[in-house]
């Protein structure tokens, strides 16, 4: 049976570890010369931006106004600028040289240099595309749209305290061209509705809206220290009243030439589309059953960049997948955050771990917490599994007889089938369950799959530290200190175990913490922290269980000796 266990237990990592290396693969970044960053450097230094209130109540006649103005005449800003809108959450700047975004670097989330995180790519301003660029089907156009100097509505907009402020970018010449981008930000949230209005020679048209290249600018060294989901990836979701098409998640490279080659690199019936990455996603809403997204790859064939253009934006949420945030954003957003198939197990532990979060503000101490109410709640069957295992070893000497009745077991059927009748006629009589003893090892599986996937996506374990050298409970630790202290606990924790196994199999038993700590050597440190959490706890229930069996034993052979 524990040979069955060891074989269960290590297909079940192994395929863990599989996972990890064939679905999440991580996208390579591409590395820039010295002097291509020292002239993106100088391309996006920010300009100062001259303050002025927020829109007034105001804003519908203005709109108004503007709407009848731009009928009649040509619209156009002199020089190129920046517009700054700074929030609680963000600060995003724009600029009126074709409305687009150059830069949204949150405030609460930071990269490797405790600055603020920026989620536009470093690739944007070497090849002059930017989110929020428009297409059509004619590059002529589109080349003008894109390079026109938008009249802005405000260079600066300040909100604070939950207010709202609108940006409009206008733009249209004396052959009939018109374009205008309407944005309206609030203070406290990462999305922000979007209105896109183009006119073709006087002809209303859809383009299409841009986000790319690539997401965020993760490091190598950032990229390396964490175990898969480093790359970026394209997630569309249909519309629920439509079947046809079902939620995918497409990794970039991995995925493109099998859309191209099926012709699916356009997607219909789109509610959502997304382009994402471990951590961070831009989400594009689209009215139901109306919007299409599409997945693109450009530039040049060694080096490629990924595009995700989205139709009738509604709604564009750029921030963090944190759980709450976007159960609150609805549209199922949620499912950016793949747990994974224990999902519910991973919602329950995260729910419970920002519970404990709250009492003790260390997200190291929360896991340690919610290990010891899982090692409570399964103490039952544990205290099962010890006595079934306790049972099964007093049992021995009597199964070893058995067998010795039935040499020809290994070779003859009928003997076998004897043999084993008897064994089992003999734990009925005895009230042993040789299952009993792998049981809770199997039950825990799902939590700690839970627990692995919880600490590859959520953000919340993202560079939170917990002691000394773990400054970063989503990374592997550092100087793989907690791997090997948790391969020692296991080996004392299974050498307190009673165990049923002949002398070959509990030496081949003694080989699983060699085993799980080179497992565990790549994983997060705060799975690891939970294993070990749960090896020392397992060490301390076995001690007392080995205690009290010890008087048992010592009060039944009192009681035979008076009789």
């Amino acid at each position: 049976m524990e040979k069955r266990v060891l074989i269960a237990i290590i297909l079940s990592f192994l395929v863990l570890v599989l996972y990890q290396i064939i679905f999440i693969k991580k996208k390579p970044v591409p590395e820039i010369p010295a002097e291509g960053i020292e002239k993106i450097e100088k391309k996006t230094e920010p300009k100062p931006y001259p303050l002025e209130p927020p829109p007034t109540s105001g804003v519908a006649t203005e709109k108004k106004q503007a709407d009848e103005e731009t009928a009649v005449q040509p619209i156009s800003a002199q020089n190129e600028e920046q517009i700054l809108v700074d929030t609680s959450l963000y600060q995003a700047v724009w600029s009126n040289r074709g409305g687009v975004l150059q830069s949204w670097k949150l405030k609460k989330h930071t990269d490797e240099n405790k600055e603020g995180l920026e989620l536009i790519s470093r690739l944007a301003p070497d090849i002059e595309l930017y989110p929020f660029t428009l297409r059509t089907d004619d590059p002529v156009f589109d080349s003008q749209i894109n390079s026109a100097l938008y009249q802005p509505s405000s260079l600066n907009l300040q909100l604070e305290g939950g207010r709202t402020g609108e940006l409009r970018l206008q733009f249209s010449d004396a052959q009939g061209n018109r374009v205008e981008k309407i944005l309206t930000f609030q203070d406290g949230k990462y999305d922000f509705d979007v209105e896109i209005n183009v006119w073709k020679r006087g002809q209303k048209i859809e383009p299409s809206l841009i986000w790319g290249p690539g997401f965020g600018n993760p490091s190598p060294a950032e990229l390396k220290k964490r175990l898969g989901g480093g790359g970026s990836n394209i997630f569309i979701y249909p519309s629920r009243k439509d079947s046809r098409l079902s939620e995918q998640k497409y990794q970039l490279a991995k995925k493109w030439q099998d859309l191209v080659s099926q012709n699916k690199n356009v997607f219909f019936f789109v509610q959502w589309a997304a382009y994402e990455n471990n951590y961070f996603a831009t989400l594009f809403l689209t009215p139901s059953q109306q919007a299409s997204a599409t997945f693109l790859r450009e530039g040049p064939e060694e080096n490629p960049y990924f595009l995700l253009a989205v139709s009738l934006p509604q709604t564009v949420f750029i921030g963090p997948k944190e759980f709450d945030t976007l159960v609150e954003f609805g549209h199922d957003a949620k499912k950016l955050i793949r747990f994974g198939m224990f999902g519910f197990i991973s919602e329950i532990l995260l729910k419970t771990s920002k519970f404990f979060y709250g009492v003790v503000p260390n997200w190291g101490l929360a896991i340690i917490l919610i290990t010891f109410i899982i090692k409570v709640l399964f103490f039952p069957l544990t205290y099962s599994s010890m006595r079934s295992m306790a049972k099964m070893q007093e049992l021995q000497p009597k199964i070893k007889a058995i067998r010795a009745r039935y040499k020809k077991a290994k070779t003859d059927i009928a003997q076998r089938r004897k043999m084993n009748e008897e064994i089992m006629k003999m734990y009925r009589e005895q009230g042993v369950n040789p299952a009993g003893g792998c049981l809770p090892m199997l039950i825990q599986i799902p939590v700690f799959w839970g627990f692995f996937r919880l600490l590859m996506v959520a953000i919340e374990f993202r560079h939170s530290p917990f002691i000394f050298w773990i400054k970063d409970l989503s990374a592997k630790d550092p100087f793989y200190v907690t791997p090997i202290l948790m391969g020692i606990t296991q080996y004392i924790s299974q050498k307190m175990t009673p165990t049923s196994a002949d002398p070959a199999q509990a030496r081949m038993m003694l080989l699983m913490p060699v085993v799980f700590t080179f497992l565990f050597i790549s994983f997060p440190s705060g799975l690891v922290l939970y294993w070990l959490t749960n090896n020392v706890l397992q060490i301390g229930q076995q001690y007392i269980m080995n205690r009290l069996r010890q008087k048992q034993k010592r009060e039944s052979h009192g009681k035979r000796r008076k009789k």
